[in-house]
């Protein structure tokens, strides 16, 4: 992910989802607290990583009781800011970009899918989501005030649609694009290798 003047490392950052997943279980099992060391068993972080990591900012745990959960997520929720709502689009109505569409998870997560865009104008719609064309995405960012897209194109095609993006005034884009994709100024990218994280997989399956 782009970073600019933070100072957090992104290592820590990419730990708070983790955290922000296991909170919701606890919470949802109507877990009231939670110690450092029981996060720990349930997490695979030290207790003492956990205590850093938190203590980043600012720290939320009270010594001889632990991180009350609802209030920990909470601040969690802040930390990685979605305690908010994104409006979001999908850029690409193949068999990828319609299964993210149908992902009732985003919305739990702060970021409400609100139309895809495609070129092929025979797609009309995916599960209820509008699926507009390609020329129209600029005025319906601006128009929508949407804020993250998620690109799901072909390779060749995946920087001209992030340049289209970027000059609509995009703040963050998650990458499905076998693309290595950079834009310039302050927009946040996130580049998913689905293909890397397969090749993972096999070496530690060779390693079995």
């Amino acid at each position: 992910m782009d970073k600019f003047s933070n100072k957090i490392s992104e290592t820590v950052i990419r730990r708070m989802p983790v955290y922000h997943r296991y909170l919701t279980e606890l919470i949802e099992n109507e877990v009231e607290r939670v110690s450092s060391k029981e996060l720990s068993l349930i997490t695979g972080f030290s207790a003492s990583q956990i205590r850093q990591d938190l203590n980043n900012f600012g720290g939320f745990g009270q010594q001889g009781y632990g991180y009350n959960t609802k209030q920990l997520k909470e601040q969690v929720d802040k930390i990685l800011g979605i305690d908010k709502t994104y409006n979001t689009i999908i850029v690409g109505a193949g068999r990828l970009g319609s299964a993210l569409a149908r992902y009732k998870g985003f919305r739990k997560s702060g970021f409400k899918v609100t139309s895809l865009f495609d070129i092929d104008d025979s797609i009309k719609d995916v599960s209820g989501i509008a699926v507009r064309p390609m020329d129209t995405i600029k005025d319906y960012i601006r128009d929508e005030l949407v804020e993250v897209a998620i690109i799901t194109v072909p390779k060749e095609a995946c920087k001209e649609v992030a340049d289209i993006l970027v000059d609509a005034g995009i703040k963050g884009i998650w990458n499905f694009s076998p693309y290595d994709l950079k834009v310039q100024g302050k927009i946040a990218v996130e580049n998913i290798r689905l293909n890397d994280s397969l090749m993972t997989l096999s070496y530690f399956m060779k390693e079995l």
